[in-house]
């Protein structure tokens, strides 16, 4: 979500001080797991506001990492690495949050659930509303 391990080093560091400073508000000790990811999810959702250049990095996806297909290949990967990183910071962070988790991380809708404590419908909806959002801005592109 930050797009730079350094960043998500120092969002987890954080997360980690801010959860221990509030270990006795933890309500359900069961669910110390879904508690702590939460605290660091709001943590990367501030960092991310308080950010001036957004910038989610896509290099671990492997598709755009493969030079498989040349020089030629490897620019345009790159160029459509750039264009994605852009339309991502034009989606509203729930989707971006959503997205990322299902398409880059690999997530179930299940897993997500239940570290966001959201309901399968609704990060349904916001993944589906994020793609169909990406699937209008790479038409655009491809057009142009």
């Amino acid at each position: 979500m930050t797009g730079r391990p350094d960043d998500a080093e120092d969002v987890v560091q954080a997360a980690f001080v801010k959860a221990w400073r509030n270990l006795a508000s933890c309500q359900n000790p069961e669910r110390v797991g879904a508690w702590l990811f939460r605290i660091g999810a709001n943590g990367c959702k501030d960092f991310l506001k308080s950010r001036h250049q957004r910038n989610l990095s896509l290099e671990e996806v492997p598709i755009l990492r493969s030079d498989s297909t040349g020089p030629e290949g490897a620019a345009e990967r790159r160029d459509m690495g750039d264009l994605i990183q852009d339309a991502l910071q034009t989606l509203p962070p729930e989707q971006r949050e959503a997205f990322v988790l299902k398409h880059i991380e690999g997530w179930s809708y299940g897993e997500m659930s239940e570290k966001l404590e959201v309901s399968v419908a609704a990060l349904k909806m916001r993944v589906h509303r994020a793609r169909d959002e990406l699937q209008v801005l790479l038409a655009e592109y491809r057009e142009g």
